[in-house]
């Protein structure tokens, strides 16, 4: 099937495509060109300079699928939860191999505590289900035992799961629901029968996802010294003068010469301090924060990195609020220790910089210390106040403290990390400073 996806937009990207519409009226002609990825256009020589590495991305392979699938029975057991019903989205992904667009017409895999996995989809959708099926190298778990169920435009597919359900033995009992399912979907699966209760899904999906194993660890260092590389080269190509939405088209073009597909957000002076950015568009000039964020996918795994910088000299004030942000980032690895909760990592950040005179609270750090990230740049478990829950080795997150100082500027340095037993573990160097933030150690 491996049906081509539009990668979906996160938060910052989405802010940036509306920022580059809402700004073309307004801006020179300069900005007004088309995307630099375009072959015919020159790029800056650190740009130029960038090279494919798809070569170096291992994929995900069959087997460790079937460990997966094996896995979120135990979980599915262990919650006492009978079947789990997947629809689209990256857990679909992360299960199966499969790629499947969300629309209105119901598609799901199903995975049953106990017995064979099964599909149900619109009868017109089953050879593209079987060719996926059938395709070299396999993908997707227990292929040749799973069953397709189909169903006509003027038939209820939830009737249809139901009786699915019940061929595998299940008439009663609690269906775990994937957390992202449409309403629509999830309403459908709820009253698909009158002695089965959809529940929550998240206890076995986050589960299994949370925790990586050594092949996404893999895949999640690729992405991360990826970002950073094309960071640097674009950092190394910025000229004052220059538009935000021309940075970030200068990014856009230097991840496709990698070869992974990519964004970042650029926020210049004040609105660096609107942590998501702002749809004014902006101009770089020397001396200014100027905030990158965002990242690229490698074999449908995320990177999420943010570096604070100027152009020239930085003021005393800027170097301050960096250093603080620095040792807040520092605090928040070394208390990423496996047992310790989640909340306390974002507790360990938060009382440098209120230690510092940005408190309290919330009031300059305005978000959370960092979230989980894997194959959706934001996924459980978050590293948030109230969170108890333990970390676990393995576990990756990003570490991203910040102080936002409105009509002034934001500081922000985020890098994601892995969970260790004696603390989290970089995938990339700490940003050194503003004025020579890639400079190496």
């Amino acid at each position: 099937m491996q049906v081509t996806i539009p990668h979906m937009p996160s938060r910052r990207s989405f802010l940036f495509a509306a920022s580059a519409a809402a700004a073309l009226p307004s801006l020179p002609l300069e900005a007004q060109r088309p995307a630099l990825s375009s072959p015919d256009l020159k790029l800056p020589p650190a740009i130029a300079a960038l090279t494919s590495r798809r070569s170096e991305a291992v994929p995900i392979t069959l087997e460790e699928r079937e460990h997966r699938v094996e896995r979120a029975r135990e979980l599915l057991a262990k919650n006492k939860l009978d079947a789990l019903v997947i629809c689209t989205g990256t857990s679909l992904t992360y299960f199966t191999g499969l790629r499947w667009g969300q629309s209105e017409r119901f598609f799901a895999w199903v995975l049953p505590a106990k017995g064979a996995p099964f599909i149900v989809c619109p009868v017109f959708e089953e050879g593209r289900v079987r060719e996926r099926m059938e395709a070299k190298p396999a993908s997707l778990p227990q292929a040749s035992t799973t069953r397709v169920y189909t169903w006509n435009e003027d038939e209820s597919p939830y009737t249809l799961l139901a009786k699915a359900l019940k061929d595998s033995g299940i008439t009663t009992g609690k269906i775990g629901v994937e957390e992202r399912t449409q309403f629509a979907f999830a309403d459908g699966i709820a009253h698909s029968s009158p002695t089965l209760t959809a529940v929550s899904g998240t206890p076995v999906t986050a589960g299994c996802r949370a925790v990586k194993s050594p092949t996404e660890l893999a895949l999640m260092r690729l992405a991360n010294d990826n970002t950073l590389k094309v960071y640097e080269a674009a950092f190394k190509s910025l000229e004052p003068g220059m538009t935000n939405r021309h940075v970030s088209d200068l990014i856009s073009a230097a991840y496709d010469r990698t070869g992974f597909p990519g964004n970042a957000s650029c926020q210049v002076a004040e609105y660096s301090a609107l942590p998501h950015g702002s749809l004014q568009p902006q101009v770089i000039k020397e001396g200014q924060i100027i905030l990158l964020d965002d990242g690229c996918t490698v074999e449908g795994y995320e990177s999420d990195i943010s570096r604070s910088f100027v152009l020239g000299k930085a003021t005393d004030k800027q170097k301050q609020v960096f250093d603080i942000v620095h040792k807040a980032q520092s605090a928040a690895l070394a208390a990423g220790k496996a047992g310790a909760p989640c909340e306390s990592v974002d507790a360990a950040a938060r009382k440098v910089i209120t230690d510092a005179g940005y408190g309290p609270g919330y009031k300059h750090f305005s978000h959370r210390l960092g979230h989980g990230i894997g194959m959706d740049g934001h996924e459980w478990p978050y590293l948030v106040g109230g969170n108890t829950l333990p970390l676990e080795s393995n576990m990756t997150f990003s570490d991203e403290p910040g102080i936002y100082i409105v009509g002034e500027f934001g500081i922000r340095l985020e890098d994601d990390w892995v969970v260790t037993p004696n603390g989290g573990d970089m995938f990339t160097p700490q940003s050194p400073s503003l004025e020579d933030p890639f400079a190496k150690a």
